[in-house]
């Protein structure tokens, strides 16, 4: 690490010298101090990423010094895609808490729990198949999977998860008591809410459950006949790879669904995950034909309105908020913050989980473009929506953020503003 701090500090140098910039210059241009760079630069202080990536862009290295420093080590290896003979086990706990874990049935047998399997509310099956009323129960579900998704908006993800298992359960056995039609249409609905759950387990901050929800949403919608979800299955893979900093994992597993036959919208949230691979690692070009690809994929698509839309719900313009956070990794805070500013307006009121999530990325490009006064304003603005949802993910992002403000705790915006910060992320980091 140490070598490498060396590497980067001489390349640097020799970078800002070319560009006839004193440290004072260079550091009025990326809001870091001067002392903080000669530091950097001796090799007596271990640069950043985010240092690297706005050096970068200044002194337009084209992602040179961002690969001195590198992205951050990825974690273990996300898990391998379960199968049919896992059983699911859930407690609910009297303090509001729940855990789900998937296990096999001979493990269960091993541990001489198999009574477990045996436990019924009824009988699981009636006598005759269900013919009539299968039509208003695939609208009522679909009406509820809505309310879910609302309900994921404005709470925590652990109180939105055994809800959403006990249902996907429901409708999958439901699906095997009525008619072909109704049944493809309830399969369809599960592997929905399925996929669902594996979003709220990623926001709980387990990657695990996260892939194996997924992994059962691809199965119960090839059950259905709707093969293009195997694809998203890849592009929700490659999202989680991103959060866990295995880039390369990441950019394999976009490009393979991109360049498949798998539906329009699909394909284009493959090439979002593609650009924001490209500017994780400095390059540009490659992250706007990207976006460029994602924006005309996703302007094709037609989607079906009696399904529910895969990704983003409550963002008017995804491919925009995309291009925003593409900017800021790209080391272009400034126009990173304008746009992000413009799209975050016009998230729904009642969409608290995703305003927090690109309210605190927005506040993140004011701070790094050195705008702290308007970073802690808007930091301080969100951060009741952070608390209420108890987002893993926000909450990496809300970090990030904090470490930069720190930088500049003399700000009496940002004295003020720290105290407010620590409770949730004490509170996420006990999670």
């Amino acid at each position: 690490m140490l070598e490498q701090s060396h590497d980067f500090g001489r390349e640097l140098r020799r970078r800002r010298l070319t560009a006839r910039l004193s440290l004072q210059q260079l550091g009025q241009r990326v809001h870091y101090s001067k002392s903080q760079l000669s530091k950097v630069e001796r090799g007596l202080k271990r640069p950043t990423l985010e240092l690297a990536r706005l050096c970068d862009t200044v002194l337009r290295a084209e992602g040179a010094l961002i690969r001195l420093v590198g992205v951050q080590p990825p974690q273990p290896p996300l898990p391998a895609p379960g199968n049919d003979d896992e059983v699911w086990l859930m407690q609910l706990r009297k303090d509001g808490s729940s855990s789900f874990q998937p296990v096999t049935r001979r493990d269960l047998i091993a541990a001489g729990t198999a009574t477990v399997l045996t436990m019924r509310a009824g009988e699981p099956h009636s006598s005759f198949p269900i013919q009539e009323g299968a039509e208003t129960l695939v609208d009522a579900s679909r009406m509820l999977f809505d309310q879910f998704r609302r309900l994921g908006q404005a709470s925590g993800p652990a109180s939105v998860l055994p809800p959403l298992i006990a249902q996907t359960h429901s409708l999958e056995q439901l699906a095997a008591r009525t008619g072909p039609r109704a049944r493809r249409a309830l399969l369809l609905l599960a592997s929905r809410y399925a996929e669902y759950a594996g979003w709220m387990a990623q926001e709980c901050g387990d990657d695990g459950t996260a892939i194996w929800w997924t992994d059962r949403a691809v199965r119960l919608a090839q059950a259905g006949a709707d093969t293009g979800l195997a694809m998203y299955a890849n592009v929700r893979r490659s999202l989680i790879s991103l959060y866990r900093g295995d880039v390369n994992q990441a950019v394999q597993l976009a490009t393979h669904a991109l360049e498949s036959d798998a539906p329009l919208r699909i394909r284009g949230l493959a090439a979002q995950h593609l650009a924001q691979g490209a500017a994780v690692g400095g390059e540009y070009d490659t992250c706007m034909h990207s976006l460029d690809r994602a924006r005309a994929l996703l302007a094709q698509d037609t989607a079906d309105p009696g399904q529910p839309v895969l990704g983003a719900s409550h963002v008017p313009d995804v491919v925009s908020m995309f291009t925003g956070w593409c900017l800021y990794d790209l080391g272009r805070p400034r126009q990173a913050a304008v746009l992000l500013d413009a799209e975050t307006a016009r998230i729904p009121a009642h969409a608290f989980r995703t305003r927090a999530r690109y309210g605190v990325r927005r506040a993140l490009a004011h701070a790094a473009a050195g705008d702290i006064d308007r970073a802690c304003a808007i930091t301080a603005d969100v951060l009741p929506s952070v608390q209420l949802i108890h987002s893993a993910t926000v909450s990496a992002d809300l970090r990030r953020l904090t470490r930069i403000l720190v930088r500049h705790s003399r700000n009496a915006s940002v004295r003020e503003l720290l105290p407010e910060l620590s409770r949730p992320l004490s509170r996420s980091a006990t999670a």
